[in-house]
């Protein structure tokens, strides 16, 4: 059997598997972090973060945290939600080897992707993110760290906003230890500054928020759900991608992050388009049907919230 194949079926088969972790309050009580980090290919772990929303006994970890081991040193892909998750991370990267983490990435402005740089900055490890995360950073990271201390209270402590030192607009590319790095914003997505991580070499992307499958994708007021369909069917499927470490869930593949993001975007764009050309208002909006959707983590939390937000982009296209 083909090699790759062996191994996409072997992710494709793990994801179907998995526990849906919405219901499971920490999966690796000895340790800050959800869970303990997989090898998701020779190199690259993936510390898989809980389908919900932050917790206290989830300490935040609500996200993908990932890490690429390379001859020259390791590449972090997300600063974690505090100072003491990033940590708990560092100390799962020194488990796996001595090399120095040579650089971290945040994947976009939001907190768990963030609120741990201060942990990095303090080891004299250079942070990057695009440009406009970086606006959002400087713009809300005060209010985005009261929120994760209001949840994580004792756990929130000695993290403080640190904002990433350095930044890119389309494409940062870089070789370390003969990985070949390509830090990509393919277009505007879920939210500002959304940031993949490209190997090409190994056929894998660390996709951030762009791609979702476990949990239903969340619509912010700022989300542009056609400019998302947009990104997501021409330059991020054009990678070609064989393997995807999502922002949220299992590693995966593109058929399934396709099916859970694009389609479930276009179903509701769809539902909604037919709700405003029968006259309907904002208020019938939120109940329009989504159940096809309804076995997803988070459903009960963002389906209506979706819904309503794709009502109000919608109505003046």
């Amino acid at each position: 059997m083909n090699t790759r194949f062996a191994l996409t079926t072997a992710l494709v088969l793990a994801a179907a598997a998995a526990q849906a972790s919405e219901d499971i309050a920490d999966k690796y009580p000895q340790s800050e972090l959800y869970d303990k980090p997989v090898e998701v290919i020779p190199h690259v772990f993936s510390a898989i973060g809980a389908t919900a929303p932050p917790t206290y006994e989830n300490s935040g970890h609500n996200n993908n945290l990932s890490f690429v081991v390379t001859s020259d040193g390791v590449v972090v892909v997300n600063g974690g939600a505090s100072a003491r998750l990033a940590k708990a991370l560092h100390d799962e990267i020194k488990a796996v080897t001595d090399q120095p983490v040579k650089l971290v990435i945040n994947e976009n402005g939001q907190g768990h992707a963030m609120l741990g740089n201060s942990y990095w900055a303090d080891l004299g490890v250079d942070i990057l993110a695009h440009a406009e995360a970086i606006e959002e950073v400087e713009e809300n990271g005060d209010f985005i760290l009261q929120g994760m201390q209001r949840y994580n209270q004792d756990k929130a402590e000695g993290t403080r906003v640190v904002v990433p030192n350095m930044s890119f607009d389309d494409e940062y590319a870089f070789t370390l230890g003969e990985v070949e790095f390509h830090i990509l914003h393919l277009g505007s997505a879920h939210g500002p500054g959304d940031t993949q991580v490209w190997i090409p070499q190994w056929g894998i992307v660390i996709a951030g928020d762009i791609a979702f499958h476990e949990r239903m994708p969340p619509i912010f007021a700022d989300t542009c759900t056609s400019c998302w369909i947009e990104t997501f069917d021409g330059p991020f499927a054009g990678l070609g991608a064989t393997y995807v470490i999502p922002g949220h869930g299992h590693p995966t593949n593109m058929a399934q992050v396709t099916r859970y993001t694009s389609e479930y975007l276009k179903d509701l764009r769809a539902k909604i388009g037919d709700h405003i050309d029968a006259g309907g208002d904002l208020s019938e909006a939120y109940y329009i049907d989504q159940s096809n959707w309804a076995h997803l983590d988070t459903f009960e939390e963002l389906a209506t919230k979706n819904a309503g937000r794709v009502f109000e982009e919608m109505e003046w296209e």
